[in-house]
């Protein structure tokens, strides 16, 4: 007799579920719901609060602690001309990191019970509800594990004068980055750049997830062949 298959109930608490779903996890959670009410993750009210965060958040938590940062390198000694070269820097290489965290973590393969969980947690549920607004920018406290990393690795490899400059622009651009996340779902831009913009994502969304990584600019999808191909309307207007 063939096991029966897990069935997600969407009326209850998702987190609890998802990892039951096994290697059919992949496909699942690649099948949006595309209405605006979020789902409940979690039966305590406590955690459920933890994971819904409004997009202004973002920029002011991180402005600061990004202003801090870039100010120490200052305070340390890093004149005027440079310090907003290292900034720019920052801002660069955080580009990079969007690029890698996107495609290598948030779009792992997982068939685990705790490994669909986690990346459900992760990013698996704003592919899954992508209109949720409340969890589409990154909850602070998550958001302090992974700058915590990155943190020390720019410690290793910069001098403690530049550091602090770097890192700074590294905050500045993932504020850059969440709030033209949530901009390409909610926004209606007008312009071509942000109209373009907001059709690369969605188009990594609804119809190529496994290409199209990069969310603030395509560069890097360009540099590592991961630009996805033109649909066929796009095609027929060549």
């Amino acid at each position: 007799m063939a096991a029966k298959k897990f069935v997600v109930d969407l009326n209850k608490p998702l987190v609890c579920q998802v990892g039951h779903l096994g290697e059919e996890y992949e496909e699942w959670v690649h099948q949006p719901i595309m209405g605006k009410e979020g789902p409940r993750f979690f039966h305590s009210g406590v955690l459920e609060v933890l994971t819904r965060t409004a997009w202004w958040v973002i920029p002011i938590v991180w402005v600061p602690v990004a202003s801090w940062f870039i100010y120490n390198s200052f305070r340390l000694g890093l004149d005027t001309p440079r310090l907003p070269l290292f900034v720019l820097l920052g801002i660069f290489v955080w580009t990079l990191a969007e690029y890698l965290l996107h495609r290598f973590l948030f779009h792992v393969q997982t068939k685990s019970y705790w490994g669909n969980t986690l990346h459900y947690l992760l990013h698996g549920c704003h592919h899954k509800h992508p209109m949720d607004s409340l969890r589409l920018v990154f909850p602070p406290a998550a958001a302090a594990i992974i700058a915590s990393m990155i943190w020390s690795i720019v410690k290793l490899v910069s001098t403690p004068l530049v550091a602090p400059a770097v890192f700074g622009g590294i905050l500045l651009g993932y504020v850059m980055y969440d709030c033209t996340h949530y901009y390409l779902h909610h926004g209606q831009p007008k312009s071509d750049v942000p109209r373009s913009l907001k059709k690369y994502h969605l188009n990594h969304h609804y119809r190529v997830q496994s290409l199209g990584f990069g969310i603030t600019s395509p560069l890097w999808d360009k540099v590592f062949g991961t630009v996805p191909p033109p649909s066929k309307a796009d095609a027929k207007r060549r």
